[in-house]
């Protein structure tokens, strides 16, 4: 309050002035530090998270740039009301400069004496107002006439309330300047009582919080928005997984295929969700007895994730499942399955191993698309199989892919499983340009695994030890893994 309307009041004990300016340093710290992580926010329009980052960032400078005035302005005292207009036009800011220039420019006083009828304003809320210099200020009945229609009955129950019942003020308008801007003005302030205790007068500081409250819409916005965008993948990790769990072979246990005869398989399969996305990938197994008593054995992955991936992947395991019913050998299956691909409307690409074992003779024709090559498991030793010709699903049309053949006995353990399966340990050699170095340690790992796979009796004791050694670990993808063990 300005010292001349407070006589019949004792006079406030200033602050210690080194509290206040070390108050003021912590808080110019920490908005350079604000600063700082504002800077650093991803700056891409698409990233809802990284906008929510900067809103409230911004929204941090302002509080900050308002304390750190505030915190100056009482270091340094009141100051007193200006003289008439006329005296100081010259040395206040031009009223059209913008009432956001500077910190001190953004908090204006005011004094309306109901005896006189007189007003006396400080420079800078005439800058805040748009007012002119040489204009005399406005009286409380003539200030309404800058205030936005819907919000004068407020400005007017604010006053009425101080003048009339010795509220103090505390409320925020809108006011529309001379060049047609609109700016949000909040108003505090008290009455001032004569020795008899009636209202003599009323002052009041506005400041311009119009560059807060467009901070504080902007994080409600960023919000909304980052809230709206949870919900829309909340909504597709779930369409996801169930569609995943509808087209998968929800397998609790080991299965056998075929059901009776020599060389029947033990198999189980298992899935390893991602660690760092919440999204579902496009990462399939499958196990299914075909025509005659052969059985198909097959993983693959679609890059990428969500629902439309998830989609994809159940229509190629779809279409994979009726081509290998048909009678489609592995070679000439994943010849179709890249032409299906190659013609969806949104170009996807895929890997995957596809295989038919034959029980009587114990054979296993396969072959692979850019896939880790099938492991086979004798005698407790462990090595890849040697992969024929093939690429990437969906890479290139027309493309031809080689199969390979190889006599299993009784005994052995066959392993399928997907990239991302074994992550990198820490500490290990980095993959090079083909990742070829990173695949070479992952396999290494699995192949390692062949001593326990022999103490195993069933092919679920052997996909536990799998889990045990690569289920803990964080990995980017999904992924998963089949194990098929060659019964008598």
């Amino acid at each position: 309050m300005p010292p001349h309307l407070s006589a019949d009041r004792p006079a406030a004990q200033p602050p210690r002035r080194g509290t206040v300016d070390a108050l003021i340093s912590q808080t110019r710290r920490l908005r350079g530090e604000v600063d700082a992580v504002r800077r650093e926010a991803p700056a891409d329009e698409e990233d809802a998270q990284g906008r929510w980052q900067r809103a409230l960032c911004t929204l941090a400078l302002h509080q900050l740039s308002d304390l750190d005035t505030h915190l100056a302005q009482l270091r340094d005292g009141p100051t007193e009301l200006p003289d008439p207009p006329e005296a100081t036009a010259a040395a206040r800011t031009a009223p059209d400069a913008p009432p956001h220039g500077s910190l001190l420019s953004r908090v204006g006083s005011a004094e309306w004496n109901l005896l006189t009828d007189e007003a006396s304003w400080s420079g800078e809320l005439y800058q805040i107002l748009g007012r002119d210099a040489a204009a005399p200020p406005l009286t409380l009945d003539e200030l309404p006439s800058l205030v936005l229609d819907e919000d004068r009955p407020m400005l007017t129950a604010m006053v009425t309330d101080c003048l009339i019942d010795a509220k103090p003020i505390d409320g925020e308008f809108r006011i529309v300047r001379p060049d047609g801007g609109v700016r949000t003005v909040h108003m505090m302030g008290e009455p001032v009582l004569d020795a008899g205790g009636s209202t003599a007068s009323m002052w009041a500081v506005l400041r311009d919080v119009s560059e807060l409250r467009r901070s504080q819409r902007t994080v409600g916005e960023t919000r909304e928005s980052l809230q709206r965008r949870q919900h829309v993948a909340q909504t597709e990790h779930r369409l996801a997984v169930e569609l995943q769990e509808a087209v998968l072979p929800p397998w609790r246990g080991s299965l056998r295929f075929p059901r009776q005869g020599p060389g029947a398989l033990d198999v189980a399969a298992h899935y390893l969700p991602s660690s760092t996305s919440a999204l579902i990938g496009g990462t399939w197994y499958d196990a299914l007895e075909l025509p005659e008593g052969e059985t198909l054995l097959t993983v693959g992955d679609l890059t990428g994730h969500g629902v439309g991936v998830t989609s994809g992947m159940a229509m190629l395991l779809g279409a994979l499942r009726g081509m290998a019913v048909a009678g489609t050998r592995p070679g000439q299956l994943l010849f179709w399955l890249n032409q299906l691909l190659d013609a969806t409307v949104q170009p996807a690409l895929g890997s995957a191993v596809c295989c038919r074992y034959l029980p009587e003779t114990r054979t296993l024709s396969w072959a692979q698309a850019g896939h880790p090559a099938p492991l086979l498991y004798r005698d407790g030793t462990g090595r890849a199989l040697a992969a024929p010709d093939g690429v990437l699903l969906g890479a290139t049309s027309g493309a031809v892919y080689g199969q390979a053949e190889e006599t299993l006995r009784v005994g052995d353990l066959l392993l399928l499983h997907t990239e991302g399966l074994v992550p990198r340990r820490s500490g290990a050699p980095r993959p090079d340009e083909s990742g070829r170095q990173g695949a070479v340690t992952a396999v290494q790992r699995l192949l390692d695994l062949a001593p326990r796979f022999g103490e195993a009796r069933t092919a679920q004791d052997c996909m536990r030890m799998v889990v045990e050694e690569c289920g803990a670990t964080e990995r980017e993808d999904d992924a998963c893994v089949l194990i098929a063990r060659i019964g008598s």
